[in-house]
């Protein structure tokens, strides 16, 4: 059986199996806890135990002096729950909370998602992950060539980076992934960077707006919510104005036939190439006379997410509630 942690002072709570760490278990269920290497090394996850037993499970060369020993400190990433248990650790909530960085990561896959977007999947070496929260994004470069690309998985698995990567013929980067990167080359990524993520403190229900590729940050902040295993529901509408715009919506019917709090509604602009986000509000609005209820997450072009978030606020959804990416 799984042993419960709580982690003071945010009280959030997770569990832990015997066989995994307390770093595993946390990020799994989707807090973002302080951690470098993971690897024993730097000392970053250091803890302090409050109640309970940690048990070393994994070997670690990061010396903790006696008199953090005398105080109850350990590693998250060399210990596990011998018992429910509390810790006193830092959990980042907020973009602020974490620190720039600078990782080397290899291609592991490239595939086409359809013939204009393909999923780019990078692998971060195991003793240098990238924290992020969900919603954000990052810059990616190879030699002279970088383009900036909202990370499109969630916090939970922080090795595996996947990105959506749209084939525009001036951007350079985009160029190189659709003609020339192979698996196991090399990109570094720098970031995290960007606000458009979930506010811990927010108990309202969520209603994500997605325009095209703008699915990629949406699609963090859905898998961060499920691992968060929230409570309030989750309303994702996805709109569509080039053709194969909806390219994972298997994904998206997966997630609602799976979750019961879980809402998918896939829309399609009557023009392609003008699409009217009052029009698209105006749909919405008829499933939700009340749009204030909602915290309100708007992804897409820019001319789209300008649009959407003029005529939510003349609906009446507060800045406070409101939060946009340009994708």
């Amino acid at each position: 059986m799984p042993n419960s942690v709580v982690v003071l002072p945010s009280r959030d709570v997770f569990e832990v199996n015997a066989a995994d760490t307390l770093l595993e278990g946390a990020l799994r269920a989707g807090l973002a806890i302080n951690y470098g290497c993971s690897n024993g090394n730097c000392g970053l996850c250091k803890a302090r135990v409050v109640r309970g037993r940690a048990e070393k499970i994994r070997q670690q060369d990061y010396v903790l002096s006696d008199a953090e020993k005398n105080q109850g400190y350990i590693l998250l990433c060399s210990h596990t729950a011998a018992g429910d248990m509390e810790i006193e650790a830092e959990v980042a909530n907020r973009p602020g909370d974490i620190q720039f960085q600078e990782i080397t990561a290899r291609i592991k896959t490239i595939q086409p998602l359809t013939d204009k977007v393909w999923l780019l999947h990078l692998q971060t070496p195991r003793t240098n992950r990238l924290r992020f929260l969900a919603g954000q994004s990052v810059a990616l470069a190879i030699d002279d060539d970088s383009g900036s690309y909202a990370i499109a998985s969630c916090p939970c698995d922080d090795r595996n980076l996947q990105f959506h990567v749209r084939d525009i013929p001036e951007n350079a980067f985009a160029q190189r992934v659709f003609h020339d990167l192979r698996p196991g080359d090399k990109v570094s990524v720098y970031g995290p960077a960007g606000d458009f993520v979930l506010r811990p403190e927010a108990s309202r229900p969520l209603l994500l707006l997605a325009c095209n590729s703008g699915f990629a940050p949406i699609k963090s902040l859905v898998e961060h919510a499920f691992s968060l295993d929230i409570s309030e529901a989750v309303h994702l509408y996805w709109l569509a104005t080039v053709q194969g715009g909806h390219y994972m919506a298997n994904w998206c019917r997966a997630w609602a036939d799976a979750l019961d709090n879980f809402h998918y509604h896939e829309l399609s602009a009557a023009s392609l190439q003008e699409p009217n986000p009052a029009q698209v509000l105006a749909q919405i609005g008829a499933d939700h006379l009340d749009m204030t209820q909602f915290d309100i997450y708007v992804a897409g072009p820019t001319q789209f997410v300008s649009a959407a978030r003029d005529s939510l606020l003349q609906r009446g959804v507060a800045q406070t509630q409101l939060f946009s990416a340009i994708v």
